[in-house]
């Protein structure tokens, strides 16, 4: 039989391969705080990288500031989950029987990672071989071998395998109650996704370029839910809600994210240029409210295909102030848009004005027959920050990470 000295004469990172549960005796009598936060960190990064490489993302990674975001932020992530699982093992277990402690059960996790992390090393080592020896070798969508793929799969399932094993040996406790155990760990964080995706941020990409320049093709944005309060759009999957609760009306100059009011399904993103009882106009491709022309300055042209002229055409640029303060940058694509100039917009009670900021290639409330006038029950949210953001590529190119704007406040 093997034993706990046996063990101790193989190096864990070897032995955690063949005697999960005597490895986990070695590793507590050891040294239960060694390489901890190491293990936990790279299982994120490991895991993390695979999802990337699943979803077809790893092209687009380009620059070291998006890789130096990446595996810090999954370092991060990994430490933080690693306290965060480990406390709810040790509020589950300890209701079934369980007597691990704290201590215990992040070696654990930590240490149940490491089949996965050398599985991916060996995965990414054998398909670089291939590749720079040129070897015929069935490949997946995502370009690796199907041997690469085939040895991290194992690998991660015998990571699985051997949390089980050394959980059930630290808690000493069964099979079964070792699965209800860990089964609430697995749960416990899409729960948590479930609820702040719910409450508070909902994620959106953006389609189209209306409101360049503030907003671009590929923009992926977080929409912070909970700062107008909330309605029956906001929180779709709950019971249908009369108006707003917790209710604050937006200020002008908020870029937000509302439901057409027309077909009460499809979602927009613009900002509010007009409060309830404003009078809005469109003078010259100007904006007047309240009989007012808003300050506006021009800037450098922006470079880009804001218009649909391509990538290099050069687009007129304006820097716009709005009457509380609000300063915010507009494009004009042509000089005599057909929105340019329009009838005045009176704008009803409860309800609100939204304007794109590329002013001749956006579909917004101008247009009463498509959008108009927005009720403050269609709001979703307010958006606060753009996560990620990838420049559509070309030609079927894989599209390719702006890292300059990940992270950007969105004003």
């Amino acid at each position: 039989m093997t034993t706990t000295q046996d063990t101790g004469s193989r190096s864990p990172w070897i032995s955690i391969w063949l005697s999960p549960r005597q490895t986990i005796d070695h590793i507590l009598a050891t040294g239960p705080r060694r390489f901890v936060w190491l293990l936990a960190a790279l299982g994120m990064i490991c895991g993390l990288y695979s999802q990337v490489l699943g979803a077809g993302f790893l092209g687009g990674m380009a620059g070291w500031r998006v890789w130096l975001c990446f595996v810090a932020g999954s370092a991060v992530i990994g430490i933080l989950f690693l306290y965060l699982n480990a406390l709810i093992l040790r509020g589950v277990g300890s209701l079934i029987g369980g007597r691990a402690s704290m201590l215990e059960l992040r070696a654990v996790l930590a240490w149940s990672a490491v089949p996965a992390i050398l599985g991916l090393v060996i995965a990414l080592l054998l398909n670089a071989g291939v590749r720079l020896f040129g070897a015929a070798s069935a490949t997946s969508p995502a370009g690796f071998s199907l041997l690469s793929l085939i040895i991290a799969g194992l690998a991660g399932f015998w990571s699985f395998v051997a949390v089980l094993l050394m959980l059930s040996r630290v808690e000493r406790y069964g099979f079964w109650r070792t699965i209800a155990t860990y089964a609430v760990v697995l749960i416990f964080p899409l729960l948590v996704a479930l609820a702040i995706r719910t409450f508070l941020f909902h994620p959106y990409s953006l389609p189209s370029g209306s409101m360049s320049p503030t907003l671009l093709v590929g923009d992926n944005i977080f929409v912070s839910k909970y700062a107008y309060g909330y309605s029956h759009y906001s929180l779709p999957y709950l019971p249908r809600l009369s108006g707003r609760i917790l209710g604050s009306e937006p200020a002008r100059g908020d870029v937000v994210a509302f439901r057409s009011p027309k077909d009460g399904m499809t979602d927009y993103v613009k900002r509010v240029v007009g409060l309830p009882g404003d009078r809005i106009q469109m003078k010259q491709g100007r904006l007047y409210i309240n009989d007012v022309a808003v300050k506006r300055e021009p800037l450098e042209d922006f470079v880009g295909d804001a218009c649909g002229t391509g990538a290099s055409a050069r687009v007129r640029r304006w820097r716009e102030t709005l009457p509380n303060g609000a300063a915010h940058e507009t494009l004009d694509c042509v000089e005599r848009g057909f929105y340019d100039d329009t009838n005045v917009y009176t704008v009803p009670s409860g309800h609100f004005f939204m304007l794109g900021d590329n002013r001749d290639n956006s579909t917004d409330s101008r247009v009463l027959s498509a959008i108009g006038y927005i009720p403050f029950e269609n709001l979703i949210g307010r958006v606060g920050m753009i996560y990620l953001s990838q420049a559509p590529g070309r030609n079927g190119a894989a599209a390719i990470v702006r890292s300059e704007r990940v992270g950007l406040v969105v004003r």
